[in-house]
């Protein structure tokens, strides 16, 4: 099955030009929209070794305090088949972590246990990496379509992430945004998606499509004012934060 509208790699903010994509791109894609509001409250005050498991480009290395944080990113050695190229990357095989027993302060992992067949071992691999008392922060979607054709296997519901985290001490699930943004983003995605068409006996109905800009436009002030007003209902979100400690 091929992939028709892939999507693109987030790469970080590092240079003018990157700051542009980084937060341009929150006006049209909530998910990322989203993930960053959670991550920019919790991550400037980690502290110690910080790993960042599938870190692709570590595009939220940025908002760690690099004066308090030691960082390591990790990621598989196929990460390119993802479009992510990051030359500071640890490869590892998925599954295993390879580092000692407690040997991490803090851990990120963002939108990728669904592309991860066997999450319980990495999981599981995780809560081993960390030390007493640390702390994890994990993202994954939950409205989100089929992606990275065909390493996308999962969606997790609340329940199934309280067993899959039920090692850990603490255990708290954020859902992001509602089910107004949810609608929203999949109309702006259908938009985009066909705006270059496929097939060229489509082409002629790209002004029909210029016509209609109004839609996803309405769709994006709706879904911005939502996450602003906390509008809408959280059992069917974009995603979820999890947020994890391990007992001291």
């Amino acid at each position: 099955m091929s992939e028709a509208f892939r999507p693109r790699s987030n790469s970080a903010p590092r240079s003018f030009q990157g700051r542009l994509k980084f937060f341009g791109r929150m006006v049209l894609d909530l998910q990322i929209l989203t993930i960053y509001r959670d991550l920019r409250t919790v991550l400037p005050s980690l502290s110690g070794r910080v790993l960042d498991v599938g870190c692709g480009e570590s595009p939220y290395r940025h908002l760690m305090d690099p004066t308090k944080t030691t960082y390591t990113g990790i990621d598989i050695v196929d990460a390119e088949k993802f479009d992510y190229i990051n030359p500071d990357v640890i490869p590892f095989d998925g599954k295993r972590i390879p580092f000692p027993d407690e040997s991490f302060d803090a851990l990120i992992c963002t939108e990728v246990l669904e592309h991860v067949l066997e999450h319980q071992t990495l999981t599981d691999e995780m809560l081993r990496v960390l030390k007493p008392g640390g702390r994890g922060i994990i993202t994954i979607p939950w409205s989100a379509r089929f992606h990275y054709i065909p390493h996308d296997y999962f969606r997790y519901t609340p329940s199934a992430l309280k067993h899959i985290f039920r090692g850990f001490d603490s255990i708290t699930i954020q859902p992001r945004g509602s089910d107004v943004s949810v609608i929203a983003n999949k109309l702006i995605v259908m938009w985009f998606r066909n705006l270059i068409p496929s097939r060229k006996r489509f082409i002629p109905l790209i002004p029909i499509w210029a016509l209609g800009l109004p839609i996803p436009a309405v769709a994006t002030a709706a879904a911005h004012l939502g996450l602003w007003l906390g509008l809408g209902s959280e059992d069917d979100p974009l995603g979820y934060t999890i947020d994890v400690s391990k007992r001291p």
